[in-house]
């Protein structure tokens, strides 16, 4: 769990999206691309920090379907994230240990986002 203090008090898919971020940020700096495939870095990159970016768009919905609507996209990036972190460690470019500490990490987010949606549908379904 990520412990800045932008994250202190705040939800756990706050927390894990934010860390989330930091971690594909750091993977990217260090994954010796050549330059013609680059495309594949800036991918990963912007599909993994979009997660974090839509969720903090989610906290001002405008409504409820909103809300829902922000991470449901945000659950889509995160899907794409993990094909991405395939591919790289399909093509050597990051190895097992690595793989597989990022794919355990995007799958906990994967669950946190399912979750959240249906939680709030549960609540749009009560009111």
């Amino acid at each position: 769990m990520d412990d800045t203090a932008y994250n202190r008090g705040k939800s756990p898919l706050h927390n894990k999206s934010y860390a989330f971020a930091k971690r594909i940020v750091d993977m990217v700096k260090y994954i010796d691309c050549p330059h013609k495939m680059i495309s594949l870095t800036n991918q990963i990159f912007r599909s993994g920090t979009a997660i974090g970016a839509l969720v903090r768009e989610a906290e001002f919905a405008q409504s409820s379907s909103d809300f829902i609507n922000k991470l449901h996209v945000a659950l889509k990036e995160c899907n794409e994230t993990i094909y991405w972190l395939n591919l790289l460690h399909d093509t050597n470019f990051i190895n097992d240990m690595e793989f597989e500490s990022m794919a355990k990490d995007s799958k906990e987010l994967l669950a946190l986002l399912i979750s959240s949606i249906k939680t709030v549908k549960k609540r749009n379904v009560k009111q």
